[in-house]
C-alpha cells in the first residue's frame, strides 16, 4: 500500500499540473471501488475549479470551489497518473478526469480497494474516514513527549504503535522499520517500555525517513508510480526493509555468526531489523 511519501509525491505532482485549471469533464467506468462512488459524480464536478490538493494522512484532498473537496485514497494498487494524451482508458482506469489545461488524469486501481468521495470542505474534520486520524508526522505536533504520552502502558510493541493511524497517521510498514533502525530501536520492544533517550532518537528518524523517501519520490515496489508516470527510488536507499540476511549499513558484524538483517512476522506484516544495533 502506498505510505506518507508516496501519497505526498503524488499530490504534489497532482498539484503542479492542476492547481487552477476546471475540470471539463469526468467519467466514472464503474460504480464503486471499495465504497459507492458519489451520487451525479460527474456532473457535480464538471466545470469545477481546483483551488488546493494536499494530504491528510493517506488520503489525497482536491479543494474545489464552492465549497467541495475531492477525496481519493490509492488503496493497495492504485495510482494517478496526468498526462496530456487523449488516449482511451484502460482495463483498470475506474476514473478519468479531464482539465482545462489539457491535462488528463487516470485513477487506475486494479485491486479496486481506492476510494473516491465528494463532500462539503468544513465538514473534512468530521468525515467519516478523517476524524479518528492521529497527529502527521512532519509536522510540530510529533514529539517525544507526546509518543510518551500515547505509548504509555502500551503492551503492543513499538512497531505496531507507530502503525496506529489514530496515533500518528502515515508511517506504515517501511518506514516504520526504517525509523527504528536509525533510532537504534528493536521493532519487538514494547512500547511502553521505550525510555525517554530512545523517543528522543525516534522522532527526528522518523521525520529522516520520510523526508528522504518524499525526496526520492516514494518507493516503487509493485504498483507505485508518482503523477508523472515515473517510479519512486528510495527502494534503493533501505537500510534494512526487504533485506534479510544482509548487513545493515555500517555493519562490522561477522554476518555468518549474526545472520544479518533478519525478518519476523508482526501483525500479519514483516518487520526487519539488525539484532546487533537494534535492542
Amino acid at each position: 500500500m502506498p505510505e506518507l511519501p508516496e501519497v505526498e509525491t503524488v499530490c504534489r505532482g497532482l498539484a503542479k499540473a492542476l492547481e487552477g485549471a476546471r475540470i471539463t469533464e469526468a467519467r466514472a467506468h464503474r460504480a464503486d471501488l471499495r465504497m459507492p462512488l458519489p451520487k451525479d459524480l460527474a456532473a457535480r464536478l464538471k466545470g469545477r475549479r481546483v483551488l488546493k490538493i494536499r494530504r491528510r494522512a493517506k488520503y489525497i484532498l482536491i479543494d474545489l470551489d464552492k465549497g467541495e473537496t475531492l477525496i481519493l485514497h490509492l488503496g493497495m494498487s492504485g495510482r494517478m497518473v496526468v498526462s496530456r494524451k487523449t488516449a482511451p482508458p484502460g482495463k483498470h482506469d475506474h476514473l478519468v478526469f479531464r482539465f482545462s489545461n489539457g491535462a488528463v488524469v487516470h485513477f487506475n486501481d486494479p485491486r479496486r480497494f481506492g476510494m473516491c468521495d465528494l463532500v462539503p470542505t468544513k465538514e473534512l474534520q468530521n468525515y467519516k474516514l478523517l476524524r479518528h486520524l492521529g497527529i502527521e508526522p512532519l509536522g510540530d505536533e510529533l514529539t517525544p513527549e507526546f509518543l510518551a504520552a500515547k505509548f504509555k502502558g502500551k503492551k503492543t510493541s513499538i512497531k505496531a504503535a507507530l502503525l496506529d493511524q489514530e496515533i500518528v497517521v502515515g508511517v506504515g510498514n517501511i518506514y516504520a522499520c526504517e525509523a527504528l533502525f536509525y533510532a537504534g530501536i528493536s521493532p519487538k520492544r514494547m512500547a511502553g517500555k521505550c525510555k525517554k533517550e530512545e523517543l528522543e532518537r525516534l522522532v527526528p528518524a522518523i521525520r529522516k525517513v520520510l523526508t528522504a523517501a518524499i525526496k526520492a519520490g516514494g518507493s516503487s515496489l509493485r504498483d507505485y508510480v508518482q503523477s508523472d508516470g515515473e517510479l519512486g527510488y528510495f527502494q534503493h536507499h533501505f537500510a534494512v526493509y526487504g533485506r534479510t540476511g544482509k548487513p545493515c549499513p555500517g555493519c562490522v558484524c561477522d554476518i555468518k555468526k549474526t545472520k544479518g538483517i533478519r525478518r519476523i512476522p508482526q501483525g500479519g506484516r514483516s518487520s526487519f531489523y539488525c539484532p546487533v544495533k537494534q535492542v
